[in-house]
C-alpha cells in the first residue's frame, strides 16, 4: 500500500503502511452493518458497489476505516493505495495517475481539493477510469457530496452516486472503549479510574486521545510503570 507525496514520488514508511491499531476489529461505534459492508467492498465482493463515500466530522474515524479497508483488501490479494488529498492538492492528476494500478484506491480528505477546479477535473477523470476498469474507490470527507464546495457539477454527480456511510462522533463510553481496546491489544493495564481521569482532563477528540495514548504507552514502557492515575498526573 502506497501513499503519495505532493511531488508524486515518495512512499509512506513501512511502519505507517498498515497501522495495527487501524483495523476493522479495532473500530468502535460503527453504524449497524457498516463494517461488514466495508469488508465486502474492500475484498471486491460482487454487489458491494464500485465506489463508497464516508462522511463524518473530524475525529469520527474516517482515516481509520480507509486504512482498515486497505489492510483488508491486501489480505485478499488486492493491490491498494492510500492517498491523503491534502498532500496532493494542486497536482492531483499526477498522483492519481501514479495509482492507476490499485484495485482499491482510498482517497482521504476530499475537502482539501473541493473548489480547486483542476484537481476536481482530475478526480472526475480518475473516477471514470476506475469505474470503467472495475477498480474500486473509497472516499472520505467531512460532509456529504451535496455540501462540498465543488465547482464541477459532474464530479458532484459522480460522488452522489457512491454508496454512502455516515459516521457520528463517539460519546464518552465509546471513547473509553477505544482506549480500553488499545490497551488490551498492547498488553497494557489501563483501569477504569485512569480512563475516567483522562476523559475528564484532556482533549476528548478521538484523534487527540489516541495520539496521547501512544505517548503514554511509550512513557510507561520507558519508566516500566503501569498506566495509573498517579503516573498520568506525573506525565501530563
Amino acid at each position: 500500500m502506497n501513499a503519495q507525496s505532493p511531488a508524486g514520488a515518495a512512499q509512506l514508511p513501512l511502519a505507517l503502511r498498515c497501522p495495527p491499531d487501524q483495523r476493522f476489529e479495532t473500530f468502535v461505534g460503527a453504524p449497524a452493518g457498516a463494517l461488514a459492508q466495508l469488508r465486502a467492498f474492500a475484498r471486491g465482493d460482487a454487489g458491494a458497489g464500485e465506489a463508497l463515500y464516508l462522511a463524518g466530522a473530524p475525529g469520527t474515524g474516517k482515516t481509520h476505516l480507509l486504512l482498515a479497508a486497505c489492510a483488508e483488501a491486501e489480505t485478499a490479494g488486492r493491490r491498494t493505495a492510500y492517498l491523503p488529498l491534502a498532500a496532493a492538492a494542486g497536482r492531483l492528476r499526477d498522483a492519481l495517475e501514479a495509482f492507476e494500478h490499485a484495485d482499491l484506491l482510498a482517497l482521504d480528505g476530499l475537502d482539501a481539493v473541493a473548489g480547486a477546479r483542476e484537481d476536481e477535473v482530475a478526480l472526475f477523470d480518475a473516477h471514470n477510469r476506475a469505474r470503467d476498469a472495475g477498480r474500486r474507490l473509497l472516499y472520505a470527507a467531512r460532509v456529504a457530496p451535496d455540501a462540498l464546495p465543488l465547482t464541477l457539477p459532474d464530479l458532484r454527480s459522480r460522488l452522489s452516486q457512491c454508496v454512502r456511510l455516515s459516521l457520528e462522533p463517539l460519546d464518552d463510553a465509546g471513547r473509553a472503549d477505544v482506549l480500553r481496546l488499545r490497551a488490551q491489544r498492547r498488553g497494557l493495564q489501563l483501569d477504569d479510574a485512569a480512563i475516567d481521569w483522562l476523559l475528564r482532563r484532556v482533549d476528548r477528540d478521538l484523534a487527540s486521545l489516541t495520539e496521547l495514548f501512544d505517548r503514554l504507552d511509550r512513557e510507561s514502557l520507558a519508566a516500566q510503570r503501569r498506566l495509573t492515575v498517579p503516573f498520568l498526573r506525573r506525565v501530563l
